[in-house]
């Protein structure tokens, strides 16, 4: 009797402690994932999110579980083809670009809007299959400020957008553009009233939905000297009269909307600043009460979630490449997205088999503002990107290599200078880019690695480099990593190569893989 006892007992335990370690946790995904829209469509979820200056642009991701998430596509190639966004004449649109989309699905079609400072427009994203299909794009002035796309259920389509004052404007029933003789007008004129009018970030971001016949306005709001604050508004009609709230004003976890599950339960979506490594999503449960989506649990953001464990963002987010592709096969895998537009006449990966070549086409004096870096995220808690290069097909000034991308970067890479090869590692920390050290090189072939520690905010970046792939030496020093606004972007890995004194040479990069470990001494 009591060795059943004690294995009943124990056998509950382990249940308990099997359950506890199956659920999923907060942040959902601990990578630059900002600004996120969402859908459901049956049982599964469609999400889009910001990447501004990157290209392709506007991500679309797909999860069964609002947990685990893959890449499936972007909404366009090019947003344009502008200076700023060629990085050409000397310009660039780091932190511009495309910023907050809007996702829905209405009348079989896929709608993705977006828009954009640097063209001064409002884009307009649409499909019939949002995994495999081709976005036709048009666009239209002027640039509607974080707005919201709404379908509404007598065949009128509005966008909802501004900042602390919002605004509603209609549009032609396929979003084609601004419905001919429609004048904005004002619906809320201080968003930012619910979590106080004190300066600091006026409210937007919005997104809105439509649940039992009610109208439900998602904000962010900034209160100076408080933290990111949800903001929620309600009505009747569209048009108002509204009346708003306080949503959620925990962690400075803020910014999305609703989504439902097929079974009945209701999430919001949100995403935290989080330092070095971007703008991280969350899920918060949704209770409804009088009327109200009541956001977290007892108010604050819960660490659990009754949803299935999180699975590693590798390779659904980040992945390594080996760069071997099938016959005739010219492609990158969407985990890749080029620093602004690239030069495609300037990047191969059939040119050799098993390599990525970058070429050189032009003269840069600047890394920030050099053609054809290839980028993929960082990832939380910690990372490693590691790359192996052929460097004996590069001309003198030439300088390729590995980076972690933002305003204050950091990169290690192989500089051609007076005929000699050399490692360097480069530390832009101070706001610009400072030669840490220098070690001479006497062979063709190079491993070098960057890591990133997240883990409490850490925000520090390593750099190593490797004659065989296998014994790593440490180079220049440590970086931090902050979150800078020029740039509007959690830190990413970069593959570069560029020149400063002729053109016409190419680095050849083997591979390029990422872990969710670093080394030890770390």
């Amino acid at each position: 009797m009591i060795k059943r006892f004690l294995f009943l007992t124990i056998l509950i335990f382990s249940q308990k402690v099997f359950a506890q370690v199956k659920q999923a946790q907060n942040p959902i995904i601990f990578a630059d994932v900002p600004d996120m829209a969402m859908i459901r469509v049956g049982n599964t979820y469609y999400m889009s999110s910001t990447t501004m200056h990157m290209s392709p642009g506007v991500p679309i991701m797909k999860s069964k579980d609002l947990v685990n998430w893959e890449m499936v596509g972007y909404a366009y190639d090019t947003l344009a083809s502008v200076n700023e966004l060629n990085l050409t004449n000397g310009k660039s649109t780091y932190g511009r670009g495309s910023w907050a989309s809007s996702l829905r699905l209405h009348n079989g079609i896929y709608y993705l809007t977006t828009f954009a400072q640097t063209t001064g427009k409002t884009h307009i994203y649409t499909t019939k299959n949002i995994e495999k299909g081709s976005w036709k794009a048009i666009s239209f002035r002027p640039s509607y400020h974080d707005h919201t796309l709404f379908f509404d259920d007598d065949g009128r389509t509005y966008l909802i957008y501004g900042s602390g004052k919002l605004k509603l404007v209609e549009l032609n029933a396929d979003a084609s553009g601004v419905k001919e003789g429609s004048t904005e007008q004002v619906i809320i004129e201080n968003a930012s009233t619910p979590s106080g009018t004190n300066g600091g970030l006026p409210a937007e971001g919005s997104q809105l939905f439509k649940v039992n016949g009610k109208y439900y306005l998602f904000n962010i709001s900034w209160p100076r000297g408080g933290m990111r604050t949800v903001v929620i508004h309600r009505a009747d009609k569209i048009t108002g009269p509204w009346e708003g709230k306080v949503g959620l004003q925990d962690l400075g976890v803020a910014q999305g909307g609703l989504i439902d599950t097929p079974d009945g339960k209701w999430y919001s979506y949100l995403f935290r600043d989080f330092g070095g490594v971007g703008r991280i999503p969350y899920l918060v449960p949704v209770k409804w009460e009088d009327g109200w989506p009541v956001l977290g649990e007892n108010g604050k953001v819960p660490e659990k979630l009754d949803l299935p464990v999180n699975g590693s963002l590798i390779p659904g987010i980040v992945a390594s490449d080996e760069f071997t592709r099938k016959k005739g096969e010219l492609s990158l895998p969407l985990v890749w997205q080029w620093n602004h537009n690239p030069d495609n006449n300037l990047w191969s990966v059939a040119e050799r088999k098993g390599y990525l070549r970058l070429k050189t086409g032009r003269i840069d004096s600047s890394f920030v503002l050099a053609r054809n870096t290839l980028t993929q995220r960082t990832i939380g808690p910690v990372c490693s990107g590691i790359t192996s290069l052929d460097i004996s097909k590069m001309k003198e000034g030439d300088f390729a290599g590995l980076s972690l991308l933002q305003k204050n970067f950091g990169l290690v890479g192989v500089r051609i200078e007076n005929g000699e090869k050399s490692i360097v590692m480069y530390d832009a920390s101070s706001g610009k880019p400072v030669e840490v050290q220098k070690v001479s090189l006497k062979q063709n072939t190079i491993f070098l690695k960057a890591e990133c520690d997240f883990k409490n905010r850490a925000d520090t970046g390593y750099f190593f480099y490797s004659l065989d792939g296998k014994v790593w030496q440490p180079i220049g020093r440590s970086i931090k990593m902050p979150y800078t606004i020029p740039h509007f972007m959690g830190y990413r890995f970069g593959l570069f190569n560029y020149a400063t004194k002729n053109i016409g040479g190419y680095a050849d990069f083997d591979f390029f893989r990422v872990e969710n470990q670093i080394s030890k001494q770390n």
